[in-house]
């Protein structure tokens, strides 16, 4: 696939891009360090991608006016800047919008997903808990899931089981954010964690509250917090076979991805389930031991191919 794919973008929409890619590095460190790793001309959309993830979930999170209002008209500005037919956005004051339009372009991706995004983006406006599991899936269908699906053709893979793996992967990366994020999520009134998990353990969101103001979890929030730490790795699994579905350029980026994502579980897990303390990070040798390493992996897969 991508050798069909026109991937360099107009030289009048490259400071668009750059706009994108300053909010990826400044919000995402470890998705910004998996993308150095695909091919050049490739990165800009992967920026696009996340500049436009971000700026929807900020209009939420950290609103600074009415965020319904805000959203709202976020949504049709966005509608709008991809239909096919319409004006496309002036990118010095839509530079976000600019890139996406472009980038759904090349890609050809179709609205829905997009949508499907923002729908779940307008859910955190008014849903703070998920009762089950299940309806925490169905939140990250569209908050997550869609993000690895509309992130496949970048990679070069197609196909379902492609698609099933990408979305897996998209929603084992924002588990594992709700798992370690327990605290900042707390903050702004809402639960991740499905309440039938906390009842399982006997804990309540008060209990985590408290938590969060002794910045220490209690016992069976720890007990709790174990249980989601092995359903992240499950989700990971889940996911794992879709690393080698992608073009064979784009593996040392997803398996950096991948890695380092799922890492994030592993060190909650060395500290004992204390997520309240401080924010859980991958340590800086680590990050350069996973680029490393799939460097490695990639460049012995091409010599085995003949490449």
């Amino acid at each position: 696939m991508s050798s069909a794919v026109h991937w360099e973008v107009p030289a009048s929409l490259r400071p668009a891009y750059e706009v994108c890619r300053d909010i990826t590095q400044r919000h995402a460190r470890t998705y910004y360090l998996a993308a150095t790793l695909l091919p050049g001309p490739r990165r800009p959309h992967v920026w696009a991608l996340y500049a436009f993830a971000r700026v929807s979930d900020d209009l939420v999170d950290e609103p600074t006016g009415d965020p319904a209002q805000d959203l709202a008209a976020w949504r049709a500005a966005t509608m709008a800047a991809l239909r096919s037919h319409g004006p496309a956005p002036d990118p010095q004051a839509s530079p976000v919008l600019a890139a996406l339009r472009c980038t759904r372009e090349c890609l050809g991706l179709g609205v829905g997903a997009v949508e499907e995004f923002l729908d779940s983006m307008a859910m955190d406006l008014h849903v703070g808990e998920y009762a089950t599991y299940a309806d925490l899936r169905r939140y990250m269908r569209g908050s997550a899931a869609v993000i690895g699906e509309m992130t496949a053709p970048l990679l070069g893979a197609s196909g379902e089981a492609a698609m099933t793996h990408a979305a897996a992967l998209g929603e084992a990366f924002q588990f594992t954010n709700f798992v370690r994020d327990v605290a900042e999520d707390r903050g702004r009134g809402r639960t991740y964690l499905p309440l039938e998990d906390l009842a399982r353990h006997a804990v309540t969101v008060a209990e985590l509250d408290e938590c969060v103001r002794t910045r220490r979890p209690t016992p069976a929030v720890r007990r709790l917090l174990a249980d989601e730490v092995d359903r992240g790795l499950h989700l990971y699994e889940l996911a794992r076979p879709g690393l080698n579905m992608v073009d064979g350029r784009c593996q040392p980026c997803v398996a950096v991805a991948f890695d380092l994502y799922r890492q994030i579980l592993v060190q909650i897990r060395q500290c004992r389930y204390d997520v309240f303390a401080r924010r859980i990070v991958v340590p800086t040798l680590r990050r350069g031991t996973a680029v490393l390493g799939a460097f490695s992996r990639y460049a012995r897969l091409g010599s085995s191919r003949g490449s």
